[in-house]
Parts: structure tokens; sequence; C-alpha cells
């Protein structure tokens, strides 16, 4: 180890206490490996260090004893919240050299201000016990995600995370006025404003958020609170085609307007997956239908007026055959049970293997067209494959996932096929006027692929923005777009 990084260790032990600076060469065996392995596995890398600041002002002294430092190391940090990143974004690289900040014990609710409708919190906060806190308090923080037991805040804001709630409420970053951040020189912007209308130059709030930790570190945020819906009632519809699912969105945001928050869309294949991997709770309708949808009407008047809404949206789709048969949760618990169908999509297509995943958006016009046209274009590719569609279709993204034919072994399906497919999946949502990452973010994984898809202009616009904002490269390296 170059004389430099001891010292470096030392510094950083001096500014955070010795027992919140987790290294391999400790005397007692340190398992490092919760914060140097991505969430899918996909990606095992090697720390200089694990850093656990307990505030603002030690996060500002660990970026500035690194960056005095980096000169003689050529050290870097890779922010971190509750490592539930899914295109390896927040893990350490191989080199040794990384810092991996991990902000787990910046957990605090500094506040709610119940008349600006707002709460002040850090960043390590668990996005479950920030909506808990939110509950308790009277309100909503309507940001839900299958993460959210184990995911922060601050992660959240760093990817702009999106999730089942983004039809009525916005992704993260919809629902944030105000930032704390640390930048790349050691500095603290105190940006948490709860202001909804601020017009004093350039939106820098919006420009950390979705930044992957490549501009600044997020240290606290300021978001917004909604009032509590009277009544929350959840649907399952299953659906010919995607055509009706589209059909049938359009009829509940007419009908439902902003009651409506959630529609959700799942293939055949992926309830099965479910079915086959969880034997609890049941999957409903999917055996006779291509597709089912998953519906969620939150009322501010009363659960009587929302069931009267949903029966009638229903009774017309089976009308219109949007619709072919429908059921409406009779309680709170039988409606947790099919977001529960639905959150294990992901764990069941694990359970059933390794496969390529994507996060794509398209516009909603043109999602049905679009899946037609790749299905048959990997069908004809490679004979057998197994396409796990679902998502939000409320908002335009698909997790559009492939797994491998039966009886071909998964390892050597990703070996032999992961690139081509990839390649053919984006080129095909390039083709319907789409993104590549919708709400999962670029991290590493996908930041070669992003050159081929995004302009020259834009990525010359974002590289000028990371040189200004971190001229050393001192913040996650290599993510969301190359220098």
């Amino acid at each position: 180890m170059p004389a430099a990084l001891p010292a470096l260790l030392a510094d950083l032990r001096a500014i955070v206490g010795s027992a919140h600076v987790l290294t391999h060469d400790q005397p007692e065996a340190t398992d490092l490996s919760a914060w140097e392995q991505d969430w899918r596995r996909r990606s095992r890398g090697h720390a200089l260090a694990v850093v656990l600041p307990a505030s603002t002002a030690e996060v500002a002294g660990v970026v500035r004893a690194c960056a005095a430092r980096q000169p003689g190391t050529g050290v870097s940090i890779v922010p971190q919240g509750g490592n539930t990143g899914l295109v390896v974004g927040s893990t350490p690289d191989s080199s040794g050299r990384q810092i991996v900040l991990s902000l787990r014990r910046m957990q605090a609710v500094r506040g709610i201000d119940r008349d600006n409708l707002t709460m002040t919190v850090e960043a390590g906060c668990i996005l479950q016990n920030l909506q808990t806190a939110a509950a308790q308090a009277g309100y909503l923080f309507p940001l839900s995600l299958a993460a959210e037991g184990s995911c922060t805040i601050g992660g959240n804001l760093g990817t702009n995370a999106g999730g089942t709630q983004v039809v009525r409420h916005g992704n993260t970053r919809d629902l944030c006025l105000g930032l704390e951040v640390v930048t790349a020189q050691g500095a603290i912007w105190h940006g948490l404003s709860g202001l909804r209308k601020d017009n004093t130059g350039y939106d820098l709030r919006n420009l950390i958020i979705g930044s992957e930790g490549t501009l600044g570190i997020i240290t606290a945020a300021t978001l917004k609170l909604m009032p509590q819906p009277a009544a929350q009632l959840t649907a399952w519809a299953a659906v010919p085609s995607l055509d009706a699912a589209v059909a049938l969105l359009g009829m509940a945001q007419r009908r439902l307007a902003s009651g409506l928050t959630g529609f959700e869309v799942m293939g055949r294949f992926a309830l099965s997956l479910v079915a086959r991997h969880f034997a609890q709770p049941p999957v409903p309708l999917y055996r006779d239908t291509p597709w089912c949808v998953l519906m969620e009407n939150s009322d501010h008047e009363s659960e009587h007026h929302a069931r009267a809404l949903f029966e009638a949206l229903l009774e017309e789709a089976l009308g219109r055959e949007y619709v072919t048969d429908a059921v409406v949760a009779e309680s709170l618990t039988q409606a947790r049970q099919l977001w529960q169908i639905r959150e294990n999509i992901p764990l069941a297509q694990a359970q059933e293997g390794l496969n390529v995943k994507h996060d794509v958006s398209v516009p909603i016009s043109r999602i049905p067209e679009f899946v037609r046209a790749t299905d048959a274009l990997l069908q004809a590719a490679i004979p057998g494959v197994r396409l796990v569609n679902f998502g939000h279709l409320g908002d335009g993204n698909l997790h559009y996932n492939v797994q491998a034919p039966v009886d071909v072994d998964d390892k050597e399906f990703l070996a032999q096929h992961e690139a081509a497919v990839n390649a053919l999946v984006f080129d095909s949502v390039t083709r319907f006027d789409g993104s590549i990452s919708a709400e999962h973010g670029i991290g590493s994984l996908k930041v070669d692929t992003l050159v081929q898809h995004k302009s020259a202009v834009a990525l010359d616009m974002m590289r000028a923005v990371k040189r200004a904002l971190d001229p050393t490269g001192l913040l996650n390296p290599g993510r969301v777009v190359r220098l």
C-alpha cells in the first residue's frame, strides 16, 4: 500500500471515529461484501475502506481529506445509500483505491412542517421508515417501490427513482423541494428550501437529483407530503391485449382523474413465474389471458365514492371488451396481496435463474407496437427465449426482461447472448423514440451503452457539467458519463 494511503485512513478515522472506518486488514475479520457487492450480484469490487459518517459536517470532512490526498493516492469516493441499485452505480471497482462513503448512519427525520406540507430527512433514512414517519404525522409520502424496506432516500434521489405511484405523483425529483449537498471540494450547499417557487438562477436541485453521486453527495432533503386519502381501492383486471390495456388506462384517467395512483401491467409468463415460485398469495385470472392490469384508486371523499367509480369504470371496460374479467379487493389485506404479487415478479424471475434485465420507457401510445416488434425480433434471434414483460404502463416504463429458453443453462445464456440481446432491445427502444433507462439510472452497467443512444450534444453538455463541478473526478468516476 502506498505510504499516502495509510495517512489518508488515519485522517478519516480522526474525522468519523476509528469504529466507523472499515477496512479489510483490521484485526477483527470485517466482511465488507454488503458494501462491495452490488444488489444483483453482478459485480464485486474491493474498497480501500468503507467510511460511515454521522453528520453532514463529517461527510464534508471526509471529502476534503480525500481531495487533499487525491494527487498522491489516486483515491476516489463512491457514495452509497442502501446499495439496492440495479446498474452497478454505488459499489467500488477492483482497484482498492476507492472509499465507499456509506450514509447509513444519517437516518434522522429532522422535522415536519405541517403548514408547508414538507418533511426534512437525512439521506440515510430508509424509505419505508420515511413513509411510516409521514403516516404517523397524518400524511402520505407517495414514493413506493419494491426495495423500500432497505433503499434510502438519498439513493432514491441520486437515481431519481420511480416506482408504482409515478402516474399520479411523479418520480422522486417531483417529490423534492430542497437538498443539502456536499460538493466535490468538501463545501456544503445548504439548499433545504421548502419553497415551491424559486426562480433564482440555475436549478441546482434538479441537476443533482439523478446524477448518481457524480456531481455532489446528497446528505439531506426536504420532501413534499400529501394528505392521506380517505380511501384506497385496488383492482386486478384481465385484459386481452396491450392495446386494450392502453385503452383501459385512458378510460381510467378520464373517469378517476387524479384518483388514479397506480396502473401496472403484467404479462402471463411473468405471472406464471410468481405462481411457480410463490405459493401464496395465489395469482388471480392469469391463466386465460395474455395480460393482467393492477389499478389503484385513491379517493379523497369516501370508500363508497371510490368503489362506485371503480365499479362504473370496470363495467364500461367490460362492455367495451377492454377487460375480460376483474376483481376488486374487498379489504386492505387483499389489496396488499395483489400488490405483493406484482412485487414478487423480480423475485420469481431470480428464482428461475439469471436473466437480462431492461428498464426502458416508450411513449405509452407505442408500447403495444414496441412489444410486438421486439418480441418477434428476439424470438427469431433466439428460438424459445422467454420474455418477462411487466411494469408501470401508466408512465410508459416497462421492465422488459429476457430469460433463457427452457433447459438452457442461464450462465451460458448470459455469456453467449447478453450483449446481443441488449443491442437488439436498445436499438428497438431508440426506433420507438424511447429511453434505455427509465428509473434505474446509468451507473457503470450502461455508461458505454449511453454513448450509442444519447445525442453527442447532450453528452458534451453532461461532460461539461461534470468537469465544472468535479474537475478531478473525485466523485463516483466512470458512472453516468465518462470524461
